[in-house]
């Protein structure tokens, strides 16, 4: 009977959670295998070191942010707002770790950092960019109001849950679906007092 290896999905998953949690400083082997549940030999079956581990979680997260997502919206077709507003729900969920808003966090930290990690970043964040102005710009004429539009809609991504302030009278919620609806509108509605 043969061993039962932890597949290599599985470190890299529990290296961005780990990553997540406390930065790249956190990402050691002998926590990772703890928290799998196994030992530490079956990492060294997968990665020459730690470092390989670190250089695919982040192809792993750059894939996932960029070809992976859009793919993912691509896939089911429909014109741009409708591709929109299921990218929207898609990163909104981020029911992944790859996707996850404390491994966007901590990416963004590490970047501080090392000149590597904010190469990946830029290239990343260009693409997301990217896709954006393709998909608004498919509705919207107007270049300053594309280049608006993509602005807003990735910082919400990267920041919104780090607002800690009170939305007034609505929910979270009901503020991210009126700003969705402002986005996706054809022409921009004017801003109410």
């Amino acid at each position: 009977m043969g061993v039962i290896r932890t597949p290599r999905a599985r470190w890299v998953e529990e290296g961005l959670r780990a990553l997540a949690a406390g930065g790249p400083e956190a990402v050691r082997v002998e926590v990772l295998a703890q928290a799998l549940g196994v030992s530490k030999g079956g990492f060294y079956g997968y990665f020459r070191n730690r470092a390989a581990l670190l250089a695919e979680m982040l192809d792993t997260w750059e894939r996932g942010v960029t070809e992976d997502v859009i793919a993912r919206i691509e896939r089911d077709g429909g014109d741009a707002r409708e591709r929109l507003g299921r990218l929207f729900d898609v990163v909104g969920a981020a029911e992944t770790p790859v996707i996850s808003a404390g491994v966007e966090l901590a990416v963004r930290d590490w970047a501080r950092r090392d000149e590597g990690v904010a190469e990946r970043l830029r290239r990343a964040d260009n693409r997301r960019m990217d896709y954006l102005r393709e998909l608004y710009g498919a509705f919207c004429p107007d270049e300053g109001e594309v280049e608006a539009r993509c602005l807003i809609t990735f910082s919400l991504r990267i920041g919104d849950h780090l607002i800690a302030a009170d939305d007034g009278p609505r929910t979270r919620a009901q503020v991210l679906a009126a700003v969705r609806e402002r986005l996706l509108a054809r022409q921009a509605p004017p801003v109410s007092p």
